[in-house]
Order: C-alpha cells, then structure tokens, then sequence
C-alpha cells in the first residue's frame, strides 16, 4: 500500500468523518461472523486482535477471507482465490468477491470500492456490506450463523382498476389534514371579492342593509346628514344659518324708524338719547343673533 503522507483541509475532514462513522463493536461482530462462517482465523496484525480499525483493515485486505465467505454462500461465486502477497493479487481478490456479491443479489449501494478496504479510506463500508451480506443470506435461507437484519421478503399485492381509482379520492396524511374544508361555492381566482354571495342575497331581505355588523365597526351613530357633497367650497355657515342671519338683520335695522320722529320738536337731549337706544337695541338683536347661530372663534358650528 502506497504511503500518501498527512492530508489537509477538505481531505483531512473526509478522513476524520470517515473515522468517526466506524464502529469497532460492529466491526468485531462481523469479523467473529466471517471466522465462524469460513473456518478461517483473521490475520491480525498484533495479538490483541481487533483494537482499532487500521487492524480491522489489515486482518481483510488481503481477500482471503472474503472470497472464502462468498464460496460458502455462493459456491463457485470466485473461482480462483489467489494466496499471493502481491498488491495486485490482493486487489484482484477484493474485486472478485465484489462481483460475487452482486452475482448473490447484494444491491450496488450496499458495496465499497476497493480502495475503501485496501487504503484504510471508508472501513466502516466494507463493515455496512458484511451486515448487508449477513441480512441477505437469512433471505436466502443459509443455514450457517446470521449477522444483521433479515431482509424482507417481496409481498406484492394486485389490486383492480376500480380499486385503484378510489384510492385516488382520498388525501394521505402526508399531505395533512383539512378538516372536512373544502372549495365549494368559492369564487374563481381573479374575480372580485363577493362579500355575500348571489344565493345568499335572495334570502337575505332588504333591511339586514341598514344594519353595520360589529366587524365593520361602529360610528356611535353619527351620520352624513346635512354634509356638503364632496368637490363642494367650504361653508362655514349653512344655509339655514344663513336665512336666520338676513332675518335678524332685518330685525335689528327696525330702530331706524325712530327717523319718523321730528328733529323739531325734540332737543338736542332728545336726540342723543334716542340715538343710544338704538344703539342699544341694535346690540341686543345683534348679540340675540350670535347666539342663535352658534359661532365659534374656530369657525364651527352647531347643527
């Protein structure tokens, strides 16, 4: 095997994620099934055994003892098994029992490449294809100690046409729930908004229309009567405030009849007291008249 030296940056964190994914309790369990199957005692690099995964790779790189396991399952699934200790010979083993293993019905996925084994890169696959290789051959009935999970047999189910099509009307729970909603008497998508649609406008009589719903909000009341239409000038008196305001100025210009009283026979004390009563009494209707109308130093009015 060629030494490759440190790696670095991405290349050091592929290695570092592949050593935190092998399992050293998995791969002794797949070691002790593939000694119990073929007979055979892994080659470990010291006495303790299996330690760490270096010794895991070390013990299987070879192919001996894989080919060996795949004649057991699938007799004749490598015809030659090679003892050499030449790399090639090696390598060539490990792709025999990879061939032999899709030969046996194992899936693409569930392999690894030789380098994975032989250069130490990915140890925990080759210990995933053993437990695949282990779950397979309790599908295949092999009488010879187990190791994974048993791989489910295939149960296919015919159903007819009618069948099928009813399973069509039915919304699965990976879709959620609608609670029994559903789309019925919806306006279609780009018309306008129809607060109360057109069946339910027949029913509903011409006074419901008078009446403001609470979500609508309330005005306490309050109405347009008496406003100005919109576009219209500013009054700041009505009209009718108006009208009263040109009566009580007719009113107040009433004194002025006092004229009739003749300049001769009154003095001139006479004529300074007539003056300031109608002064006084054009004050009064005049004052009469503000209250009346109601004017506000804001330029309100009351209706």
């Amino acid at each position: 095997m060629a030494y490759h030296g440190p790696s670095y940056g991405l290349s050091r964190e592929c290695q570092m994620k592949s050593q935190a994914k092998f399992d050293i309790v998995r791969a002794r369990e797949a070691c002790d099934w593939v000694e119990s199957v073929t007979g055979l005692t892994l080659d470990w690099p010291t006495s303790d055994g299996l330690v760490d995964q270096l010794a895991f790779g070390h013990a299987l790189k070879d192919g001996v003892a894989l080919c060996t396991l795949m004649n057991t399952l699938l007799p004749k699934a490598v015809p030659r098994i090679s003892t050499m200790k030449a790399p090639f010979k090696q390598r060539e083993n490990l792709e025999l029992f990879l061939k032999g293993c899709e030969s046996y019905g194992l899936k693409s996925q569930d392999l690894f490449q030789v380098n994975d084994l032989y250069e130490n890169k990915n140890l925990y696959m080759v210990v995933d294809c053993l437990f695949a290789l282990g779950g397979l051959a309790q599908k295949r009935s092999f009488d010879g100690p187990v190791i994974g999970v048993k791989v489910a047999m295939e149960n296919r189910r015919n159903f007819s046409k009618d069948k099928l099509k009813e399973s069509q009307k039915i919304i699965g729970l990976q879709y959620g729930s609608n609670k029994g909603a559903s789309q019925s008497g919806m306006t279609a998508y780009g018309t306008g908004r129809q607060i109360i649609p057109g069946e339910a406008q027949k029913i509903v009589s011409t006074d419901s229309h008078k009446i403001i719903g609470l979500q609508s909000g309330s005005n306490k009341g309050a109405s347009q009567a008496g406003m100005t239409p919109y576009g219209a000038p500013r009054q700041i008196i009505p009209d009718e405030c108006v009208k009263n305001n040109k009566q009580n100025r007719e009113r107040s210009s009433l004194p002025h009849s006092v004229e009739d009283v003749s300049h001769d026979s009154l003095g001139s004390h006479d004529e300074d007291s007539a003056s300031s009563a109608v002064d006084e009494d054009s004050y009064s209707q005049s004052s009469v008249t503000e209250q009346e109308i109601g004017i506000v130093d804001s330029g309100d009015y009351e209706r």
